[in-house]
């Protein structure tokens, strides 16, 4: 057979995997109507809008710590997650991996540092934050980051579960986009934040599930994890880490650790989507806590899809099914697995897409939510002069969810033609989500760092990560800058396909390509991605301090201390007791040598 003939063969996707896939698609529905439903009961017992408002964007801040830990989990694991890092340990090996320790240092400083200050303040956005701490305009520049960081986020995660259908299936990833999508934005729309995160719970076991079948089935079938092991280590594909001091290699330590905690923090500590999930539960001991299960979810999810990577590379060592086209996009590796492992057994194949789905759904509901909550309380409310009234509310918030869900769809056409989802939304991203980091930064951190300053610095950084990643994504198709991805081979291929293809493909991704079309000295843009959100941060708070500076510091007392993390807050009490023992020293001396001046006149 051919590689066509054999790629139709593995789309088996029968009437059983579509009854999985359309269960799940209607347990969500039925969910939102739900929560739709308990809403408007609510609703009609009292006409408060805040809390109305509050219901429907943050659940009423009494959620308990399972759902929204759950939430938390399925929110952040995107189909990105489930196929980009599979993709990425199969091409370049399990460096990546070593991201895991970057993440534990997020928890530590999301638990002390911005949690607090977050959770105390009670927020519906937290860009509501930015108006407080510095002024309206800084807090409009906020929310537009955010907006178009999610409007570049979001797209791609509808992306990558439509490529995972069409190789199960065959159908074209804008068929099914449209229609799945259209279930996610009706029980956002109508359900909010409740019905968004009981969605998440179911999502995140079937998300589990699916990964935790493919792991058995695919590892008994190769023979065992030691299989798995010997093949991954014999390709180099489980390694050290790599010390290099190469900026533009794609994994460092330096570059997993120091851009990993930044790349961390501003999908956590910083973004609407998460934050909105840890203030709708009671107490900030919960929140903290809620910190630690979600780290601890994603370390189990990561080692999943690490292994996963692993376990296709030992599956198809002998014939690459990136080099003989079997697969027509790289993020497809996974399901290709799937196919060719579950294939036989009728709804396994449909629990998987459905599992990949439900990641997709989870952060496309979480995202609309959030946008909803940032364009209410950051656009209309910080603007219209007259209050609005309960059905004007509701209104703008659905009206939100159907407009941008309709804006994502559409951009996945864009998408499509882009690199793999992991590197291009960690890339993407970065653009807005470095200045937002900075700015947060300084805020919470920096008291001297006033007004104009953070806004100088945040658009300063914007212009510069616009232009550091368009130059960077243009290298990228100009084949100027290419990651050497690890060896793999098409010798033991029982299908044939086209040569010039497969040896294109290899020429490639040579050492020898890429020294030869490589300019000589070094490019900032070629710098890996993986700092992009922390150059971007960097950016912002060095401006915002040096144009502080130039413009006059803000005066440390006159910024309020629950607007500051406690950190800050207790450094700032011990230098006023300083200052405060320092005169009242000093008052004691004045007055001593004013008694002494007495009694020497009084003696004279």
């Amino acid at each position: 057979m051919n590689v066509d003939e054999v790629r139709k063969t593995l789309q088996r996707f029968g009437w059983a995997d579509y009854l999985v896939f359309t269960l799940m698609l209607a347990s969500c529905a039925v969910i939102g109507i739900h929560f739709a439903l308990k809403m408007r009961r609510k609703s009609k017992k009292t006409s408060n809008i805040k809390d109305a408002e509050d219901d429907y964007l943050v659940g009423g801040r009494k959620m308990k710590l399972f759902p929204i830990t759950m939430s938390l989990i399925s929110s952040f694991i995107s189909g990105i997650t489930l196929l980009g890092t599979t993709t990425d340990v199969y091409l370049y090996g399990t460096q990546y991996m070593y991201t895991i320790g970057s993440l534990l240092i997020m928890g530590l400083i999301m638990y002390s540092i911005f949690l607090p200050v977050f959770h105390e303040l009670k927020l519906i956005s937290t860009y509501e934050y930015l108006e407080t701490r510095f002024d309206k305009r800084t807090r409009f520049l906020g929310s537009t980051l955010f907006i178009f960081g999610s409007m570049a986020w979001l797209p791609i995660v509808i992306y990558v579960p439509a490529i995972a259908f069409n190789q199960a299936t065959g159908i074209n990833i804008h068929q099914i986009t449209p229609l799945v999508c259209l279930v996610c934005i009706f029980y956002t729309c109508v359900g909010g934040l409740k019905a968004v995160v009981w969605t998440d719970v179911v999502q995140t076991i079937i998300m589990l599930g699916a990964m935790t079948l493919v792991l058995v089935k695919g590892t008994i079938e190769i023979g065992g994890p030691g299989v798995v092991f010997r093949k991954a280590l014999e390709s180099g594909r489980i390694e050290p880490p790599n010390f290099t001091l190469d900026l533009t290699e794609r994994y460092t330590a330096y570059s997993l650790f120091i851009g990993g905690i930044a790349h961390w923090l501003k999908s956590n500590a910083i973004n609407q989507n998460m934050i909105q999930r840890y203030l709708a539960l009671p107490t900030l001991k919960m929140a903290r806590t809620a910190v630690w299960t979600f780290i601890t979810g994603i370390i189990i999810f990561l080692l999943i899809c690490g292994y996963c990577g692993l376990l296709i590379y030992a599956t198809y060592s002998e014939c690459d099914p990136l080099q003989t086209k079997l697969t027509q996009h790289k993020d497809q590796l996974l399901p290709l697995l799937v196919m060719d492992t579950l294939g036989d057994f009728p709804g396994l194949p449909g629990l998987f897409v459905a599992g990949v789905f439900s990641a997709a759904l989870s952060s496309l509901s979480t995202g609309l939510n959030s946008m909803s909550a940032v364009i209410l309380e950051d656009f209309f409310k910080s603007w219209v002069t007259t209050p609005l009234t309960a059905t004007q509310t509701a209104y703008i918030m659905r009206s939100v969810v159907v407009i941008f869900g309709a804006i994502c769809v559409a951009l996945v056409f864009v998408v499509e033609k882009l690199g793999t989802v992991l590197q291009l939304s960690i890339t993407l991203s970065s653009v807005s989500n470095g200045p937002l980091l900075g700015i947060f930064t300084a805020g919470v951190m920096l008291p001297w760092v006033e007004e104009l300053g953070i806004l100088f610095g945040g658009i300063t950084s914007l212009i510069f990560m616009v232009w550091l990643c368009v130059n960077a994504k243009l290298n990228e198709a100009k084949g100027i800058k290419v990651d050497i991805r690890k060896p793999s081979s098409i010798a033991g291929c029982n299908y044939t396909f086209s040569d010039f293809t497969a040896l294109s493909l290899v020429a490639d991704n040579s050492t020898e390509t890429v020294k030869e079309i490589s300019p000589p000295g070094f490019h900032i843009y070629n710098i890996s991605f993986l700092y992009y959100t922390m150059l971007g941060a960097l950016i912002t708070i060095t401006i915002a301090s040096i144009a502080s500076f130039c413009l006059g510091f803000n005066k440390v007392e006159h910024v309020e201390p629950k607007l500051l993390s406690p950190f800050v807050r207790r450094w700032l009490d011990r230098r006023n007791e300083r200052k405060h023992a320092f005169h009242l020293s000093k008052n004691t001396k004045l007055r001593s040598g004013k008694v002494q001046v007495k009694q020497s006149e009084t003696k004279a």
